[in-house]
């Protein structure tokens, strides 16, 4: 069993080996780390562990909290497939796919951006719609969305009155950017949260950008 933990601790030499040692002592192995955002003093860091079958979660969390100056901001199961290249691996999927581009995408997001869902919204005459999503996005659909044309990567309310209430009740953080000037927009969910950091929207602004042009 994999699981995801984002994790906040100090950023100084030695406290990711102090947590792997926390970690390991409940028989966590980690299997990839990604730094997600660093401020002043502190990092946040995405890693993915392997835990034995049965091994609670809670472990985790009450392992890496004994040390000073951590918190984990999240954790749930991990299914993705590990990969450093992940941005690029998708942008050549959506490049070299002779139909259904939008769907590439929308498919390779969640693993891309460790989101729950993506979809492509635009606009109709009969308001937003949603063009394609992925596997795991809601049936439910927003009747509106105010921020429409979007200008430039950004994290959504999820308290908005737009927002359906199936949304809000799975507390799904919300984050989207344009792709390229086609008014069309590409959606993250990630319901249980966490909260969307700058790096984060900064990696989805790139990533969208970057297939606009591969659309043209």
């Amino acid at each position: 069993m994999s699981y995801l933990l984002r994790v906040q601790l100090p950023d100084r030499p030695g406290s990711l080996g102090s947590l792997a040692v926390a970690l390991g002592s409940v028989g966590a192995d980690i299997l990839s780390l990604d730094v997600i955002e660093r401020g002043a003093g502190f990092a946040v860091d995405d890693l993915v562990v392997d835990v034995a079958p049965g091994a609670l979660p809670d472990t985790l969390i009450a392992a890496a909290e004994k040390l000073t100056d951590v918190r984990v901001d999240s954790i749930r199961p991990y299914a993705g497939i590990l990969d450093t290249h992940r941005e690029l691996e998708l942008i050549d999927q959506v490049a070299t796919a002779h139909d259904d581009r939008l769907q590439v995408l929308v498919d390779g997001a969640p693993r891309v951006l460790r989101v729950g869902w993506s979809t492509v919204v635009g606009m109709s005459d009969h308001g937003p719609a949603v063009i394609v999503g992925s596997s795991g996005a809601p049936e439910s659909r927003a009747d509106d969305m105010p921020w429409m044309p979007l200008e430039k990567p950004a994290v959504l309310d999820p308290t908005g009155a737009w927002v359906p209430q199936s949304w809000k009740d799975m507390d799904t953080t919300l984050a989207a950017a344009p792709l390229g000037s086609s008014g069309t927009v590409l959606v993250l969910g990630r319901p249980g949260g966490p909260d969307f950091r700058p790096s984060e929207i900064a990696r989805l602004g790139y990533l969208a950008g970057i297939v606009a042009t591969v659309l043209g």
